[in-house]
C-alpha cells in the first residue's frame, strides 16, 4: 500500500482555521515577549523588583504583574516610572490607518 499525501489545501479544508484563537495566542505571546524585555531592561539597570518598586513608589507585587504583562490594569504613569527607573521612556502613539502622531 502506498501512503496518501494531503496538499496543504486539503489539510486547510479538513482542518479550518479558528482566527479569534490564533489571534488571542498572538496576543499572550506578544505580552510574555514585551514583559520579558521589561525583566531583561530591569535586570540589566541592576535593579531588584523591590528596589524597582521602593524607586517608582508601587508595590512589589504590581512590577511583577507588569513583567507578566499585565499592562492593561496598569496605570500608564506607572509603566512610564518603570521605563524611566530602568533608563528609558515611554512614547503614546495615536494610529489611524498608516498615520501615526505621537501624543505623549
Amino acid at each position: 500500500m502506498t501512503e496518501m499525501t494531503m496538499s496543504l489545501k486539503d489539510f486547510v479544508a479538513e482542518h479550518p482555521v479558528d482566527r479569534e484563537r490564533v489571534d488571542a495566542q498572538k496576543g499572550r505571546m506578544l505580552a510574555e515577549v514585551r514583559a520579558y524585555r521589561l525583566r531583561e531592561l530591569r535586570e540589566q539597570a541592576g535593579l531588584t523588583r523591590a528596589q524597582l518598586a521602593e524607586r517608582i513608589g508601587v508595590g512589589q507585587r504590581q512590577v511583577s504583574k507588569i513583567e507578566h504583562g499585565d499592562l492593561e490594569s496598569a496605570k500608564v504613569g506607572t509603566i512610564r516610572s518603570y521605563l524611566e527607573a530602568v533608563g528609558g521612556g515611554l512614547a503614546i502613539e495615536y494610529i489611524v490607518g498608516d498615520q501615526r502622531v505621537q501624543v505623549a
